[in-house]
């Protein structure tokens, strides 16, 4: 079944409220081309749907502003080395970068520097997380092969990450002229 996009006045601009019939308890909230959608359950009275949207408003924003700077991408990046790819030496330097536009990161292993496209700010955390751990990656083994494989897939949001990027591809490649 599809959601029904809800139209309700008084809600911060560029947020959407999409009522799904499946959902009977629970809210989720993402940024979708520029603008906030939260889908909430459809019998969800109006009074609950206008505290859930401000209460998931206040999370996305939240969220991106703790990966808005470079430090704090850097601290991710050490954060999940430690736990998925310990045995991967630490980059040298990680940052955020504006220029790239065709891929969503990159890594330099013989400088052992990393970039995380900034198209990414904004994605869920794990979605930069799993970029993250792939260009840690490419620290230890430069190309794609079976040993590079065998580390990024430690990450347990591999798969969903893979998905979300990939619509998002997808979704570029339709709006683009």
């Amino acid at each position: 079944m599809a959601t029904t996009t809800l139209q309700l006045t008084g809600l911060p601009p560029g947020v959407e409220v999409r009522a799904s019939p499946r959902r009977e308890l629970t809210v989720s909230a993402f940024r979708e081309f520029g603008r906030t959608v939260v889908v909430v359950p459809a019998a969800l009275p109006v009074a609950d749907i206008r505290r859930a949207v401000a209460q998931m408003v206040r999370r996305l924003d939240r969220d991106e502003a703790a990966l808005a700077s470079d430090d704090a991408l850097r601290r991710l990046a050490d954060r999940l080395r430690e736990l998925y790819l310990p045995e991967v030496a630490p980059p040298a330097r990680v940052r955020w970068s504006a220029r790239q536009r065709k891929r969503w990161g990159s890594c330099t292993p013989s400088r052992r520097t990393i970039r995380v496209s900034a198209l990414l700010r904004g994605a869920p955390g794990y979605v930069v997380s799993a970029v993250l751990v792939h260009e840690l990656a490419h620290l230890r083994y430069p190309d794609h092969g079976p040993e590079f494989q065998a580390l990024i897939r430690r990450f347990p949001d591999h798969d969903r990450a893979e998905a979300f990027l990939a619509g998002a591809i997808h979704a570029r490649s339709r709006f683009e002229v």
